[in-house]
């Protein structure tokens, strides 16, 4: 009796989400329509198009590995430990996700020039921030941070203290416990926070244009070929990008359901 009464309800709920899915989908597949095979195989025939895939591909993933390192045990800090103005520190994380990008670009521009004392001790090591893939690097990981930080947090916020507190009392180190117990329990929200980052830094474009146009990324591939020359030459990248994006997350995802009945 309770269910039947909750059904409208839910109905409504129903028909909601379904408007939401319509308006993601809506315009991705208009675009996927309006572009024929022959349009994306020329495309995908491009060098220009492939090398910029590549290169948005690498130095996404390039800039999720490098700051997951000390990404992942902050996000552990911040999760399990009380200090003074950890509420700012929190704060500050999630800067990089509300500031405009071409603001934070600008910001970057201004640490990593060459005139900087980073940009000059980094080209005596022959890496260039300004017009390099370093720069991409560096933009990418900057905008997409926060999206690993906070997911991983919440992954070790949802691990029960009493296990890792367990594990201690058994002699191990607090090293061992966290590779061990703490790593391993939270692994789904860390692969989360890992795939959100990836995705947000394939997609940046502001930030990039600032310190990197060239070589020069799909993101900022489509904006230079819209503007040169309409939609027409802009619209089979995008779709190309999409379709490219699509196979690798969704190898992504296969990968880690296998993984998490490894784990069960």
């Amino acid at each position: 009796m309770p269910r039947s009464r909750n059904e409208p309800l839910h109905w409504l709920f129903a028909v909601l989400g379904g408007l939401v899915l319509l308006f993601i989908i809506a315009p991705l597949a208009g675009m996927a329509l309006d572009t024929s095979f022959p349009e994306l195989a020329e495309t995908a025939r491009d060098p220009e198009v492939r090398q910029s895939i590549g290169l948005t591909l690498w130095t996404s993933m390039a800039a999720t590995l490098l700051l997951s390192v000390a990404a992942i045990p902050f996000a552990w800090l911040l999760a399990r430990k009380d200090f003074p103005l950890k509420h700012l520190v929190s704060a500050i994380v999630d800067v990089p996700v509300v500031i405009p990008h071409p603001a934070a670009g600008i910001a970057l521009l201004g640490i990593l020039s060459r005139d900087s004392f980073a940009g000059r001790t980094a080209e005596r090591f022959g890496i260039e921030f300004v017009g390099g893939p370093a720069g991409i690097v560096v933009a990418m990981a900057f905008v997409s941070l926060p999206f690993l930080i906070n997911a991983a947090r919440d992954g070790f916020a949802a691990v029960p203290e009493r296990i890792e507190r367990a594990a201690l009392n058994l002699g191990a180190s607090p090293t061992r416990v966290f590779f061990t117990v703490s790593l391993p329990l939270a692994w789904r929200g860390i692969v989360s926070g890992l795939v959100m980052m990836w995705a947000r830094g394939l997609s940046e474009f502001g930030a990039v244009v600032v310190i990197a146009y060239h070589p020069i990324v799909t993101p900022v591939l489509i904006y230079e070929r819209f503007g040169a020359f309409g939609l027409k030459y802009a619209q089979p990248i995008s779709v190309l990008f999409i379709l490219v994006c699509l196979a690798f997350f969704v190898v992504i995802r296969i990968l880690t359901r296998r993984q998490d009945h490894v784990v069960r």
